[in-house]
């Protein structure tokens, strides 16, 4: 069946934060806490509204940056660095991810809606650096986050990907809905399955998935 529906495949797009790495890594519990206090001292809120938003803003724009930018007239740049000032320490290195991404055949690209420099650290941190063809944060998609198809489309022009003949691994759902529309094979990653129409296949483990594809193929 991962043969029948991958085999054409030859763009693999991954997304980076609870995606080449585990939810219970906590990484991204620290970016979360960093847009509250981000929220608290530009907006002059209270820690519990200043939360709030964060999830209101999330759920309306794709990212709270986005919200923020539009409804609050946010400079971007400073919220980037701000919050995406981590501690990778709880981060190590996955030598067989590596091993199970560098198989699969054809170009490898990470798509994120965070900033590129974050990213980097991220893959160095999981010792998959130099490993994708490109990576791609937000700055290539002018800000404007996934789920919002005007994303997609700036980074599928960038990096000429043909659809139809690319594949998505992502942890939000929502973020799949356009890859699916344009033909892309949509993989969930989550520890709950999603039986939405637009996700093709759902894993709760990139790499024993990664494992079955390369068997399969």
């Amino acid at each position: 069946m991962l043969n029948a529906s991958l085999s054409h495949v030859d763009c693999w797009i991954f997304d980076l934060d609870h995606t080449l790495y585990p939810q219970s890594m906590c990484l991204f519990d620290q970016i979360s806490e960093k847009i509250r206090h981000f929220v608290m001292r530009d907006l002059g809120m209270s820690g519990e509204r200043a939360e709030t938003l964060r999830h209101e803003l999330w759920e309306k724009y794709g990212t709270t940056l986005g919200g923020l930018m539009t409804e609050y007239d946010v400079e971007p740049t400073r919220f980037l660095q701000d919050v995406h000032d981590v501690d990778l320490g709880d981060l190590h290195e996955d030598p067989v991810l590596r091993l199970r991404i560098e198989a699969l055949p054809g170009r490898k690209i990470v798509f994120t809606n965070g900033p590129i420099a974050y990213a980097h650290n991220v893959l160095a941190a999981r010792g998959l650096t130099d490993l994708f063809d490109a990576v791609y944060g937000c700055e290539d998609a002018l800000l404007v986050p996934k789920p919002q198809a005007a994303a997609y489309d700036a980074i599928i022009k960038r990096d000429s990907i043909i659809p139809t003949k690319a594949a998505m691994f992502e942890d939000a759902a929502r973020n799949l809905v356009v890859p699916h529309a344009l033909g892309m094979r949509t993989i969930h990653i989550a520890d709950t399955p999603d039986d939405s129409d637009h996700i093709h296949h759902h894993t709760t483990d990139i790499s024993a998935f990664l494992d079955d594809l390369r068997r399969a193929l």
